[in-house]
């Protein structure tokens, strides 16, 4: 694979939370759960920590173990990266932190991937439309929640009340089976990933977004997922982010484009077959 990435904090003063990285065999893309400020986690190393560790594993169990499937893969890396925490930390609480994730790697002649969560990855076939996977992961119990943040004033104290409560509401019901899977410290959450194979030769590239980059299709619609990809191998990923935050900064009380956020961390990875 021929890889391009590129990524950026949603603000100046803030770490980002995702994590992008490439070998010419394997790619993955993590995106953190980014957590209200003040709101406790039993973690004493924070949510780009993990997100580093979390990606830096599992890279190297795609690259080193063939013997293992992607979902095996993951579920590997998630007890590698717990284990690393220490005894002070505390894994079983709610809101410890989580990611998610993208993989994809060649295997034999074929590609084989996974998603878990709200990221997305495309695969660009040589014929006929791009494939979109992910977003796998839905809360139907916190939609109205969420929508009642969006109608709300950014910056506003009723809009951190609400979001607090939406966070807070995520944070208990997932990983339980009553919600949403994500990377946090449990292997478990593997299983629940969207897996798959392809034929390698019918593809020309893939390529994955976290939602803070997906922006640009599927919140702002600048263009459909072929304009995307031809951007991508056109420009490169940082073109593509350079085009979300052009937009963003047009709408920064988010009334045009309701979302939780003004600016969110944004990572993209294009790899051409």
């Amino acid at each position: 694979m021929q890889v391009q990435l590129a990524g950026e904090a949603r603000r100046p003063d803030r770490e980002s939370e995702d994590f992008a990285a490439a070998s010419p065999e394997a790619l993955v893309l993590l995106d953190g759960s980014s957590s209200p400020t003040g709101l406790e986690s039993g973690c004493r190393h924070g949510t780009p920590w993990y997100v580093r560790r979390l990606g830096v594993h599992l890279l190297a169990r795609l690259t080193d173990r063939a013997d293992r499937s992607i979902g095996e893969c993951l579920a590997d890396a998630i007890a590698e990266t717990a284990a690393l925490h220490g005894g002070r930390c505390d894994l079983g609480h709610p809101n410890t932190p989580a990611a998610m994730v993208v993989a994809a790697r060649r295997h034999g002649a074929a590609l084989e991937y996974l998603v878990l969560g709200d990221s997305l990855l495309v695969l660009q076939f040589k014929d006929g439309p791009p494939k979109v996977i992910g977003d796998n992961q839905r809360f139907p119990g916190g939609e109205e929640l969420r929508r009642q943040v969006w109608s709300t004033v950014p910056g506003s104290a009723e809009r951190a009340a609400l979001h607090l409560e939406y966070v807070l509401a995520v944070r208990a019901a997932r990983n339980t089976g009553n919600g949403p899977w994500i990377a946090a410290a449990s292997p478990k959450a593997a299983r629940y990933a969207e897996t798959g194979f392809v034929d390698a030769e019918r593809l020309h590239a893939v390529a994955a977004l976290t939602d803070g980059a997906s922006r640009y299709t599927e919140r702002f619609g600048l263009g459909s997922w072929a304009d995307a990809l031809r951007l991508l191998a056109e420009s490169g990923p940082g073109e593509l982010i350079a085009q979300v935050r052009a937009v963003e900064r047009t709408d920064t009380a988010c009334e045009r484009w309701p979302r939780g956020k003004a600016h969110d961390d944004a990572s993209a990875l294009y790899a051409l077959l």
